[in-house]
């Protein structure tokens, strides 16, 4: 008889947070881990991401092969841990961030002008 084990839930970004902490310290990153570090790391990973999509056309670009799909997961990992790092750093708490910068979007773009146009809020 086979058991069935019920599936890992995924980790919270609080405890992805916490592991992230206990990684960097276990290995003493925390002396490279400056806020102004992390924010061009970030960036170079976030460009090694744009890199995964690099001459693709749009087609190609939303139905990747399972090599690239995989590139394309471990850069954005990498972009998320990175902003992690740099949240858990500068005392950020990402999710009530978004939060609200979701709620000033909802204002910069209200339905009824923002609906089908791709233009940003100062441009139209």
């Amino acid at each position: 008889m086979t058991r069935k084990t019920a599936p890992v839930p995924p980790p919270s970004l609080a405890g992805l947070r916490r592991q992230l902490r206990r990684f960097a310290g276990a290995r003493d990153w925390g002396q490279f881990h400056t806020p102004k570090n992390l924010a061009m790391a970030l960036s170079v990973e976030a460009a090694e991401l744009l890199e995964c999509f690099q001459w693709l056309t749009p087609e190609q670009s939303a139905r990747p092969g399972a090599a690239e799909r995989r590139a394309i997961e471990e850069e954005m990992a990498d972009v998320l841990l990175y902003l992690l790092r740099l949240s858990d750093v500068l005392g950020v708490d990402l999710p009530r961030a978004a939060q609200r910068k979701l709620a000033i979007n909802a204002r910069k773009y209200p339905v009824a002008l923002a609906r089908g146009n791709a233009r940003k809020y100062s441009r139209r």
